[in-house]
């Protein structure tokens, strides 16, 4: 996994994590990309919280400080994938000012 993260890190892959008391709590994957349906946006691949640390804070935390960084660097949106059948994580989005916009279908090659 460390070759591939490398790999995606070369491409502009960025990696940001919260740390509470020496332990690494929650991660994100993210990159920033633009098209034309958005214009100028940040992307989380990946957002992670350790099962034991969920609603604790970490995840918000995080989630907040990625929305700030987008801000910051001027992105006209906040965007991620979901799994359909992550149903907490929805509620954490939804409660996150976030709306469903879309289905992403998948084919695998």
């Amino acid at each position: 996994m460390m070759k591939q993260i490398v790999r995606q890190q070369a491409a502009g892959y960025l990696l940001a994590y919260c740390e509470s008391e020496n332990v690494i709590r929650s991660v994100a994957g993210y990159r920033y990309g633009e098209n034309l349906a958005y214009g100028k946006y940040m992307y989380v691949d990946d957002l992670v919280t350790n099962s034991d640390d969920r609603s604790k804070g970490f995840g918000k935390l995080l989630f907040d400080w990625l929305v700030a960084v987008a801000k910051e660097k001027g992105c006209e949106a906040f965007t991620l994938d979901s799994g359909v059948q992550r149903f907490g994580a929805h509620r954490f989005y939804l409660t996150n000012r976030m709306d469903i916009v879309s289905h992403h279908f998948f084919l695998r090659l």
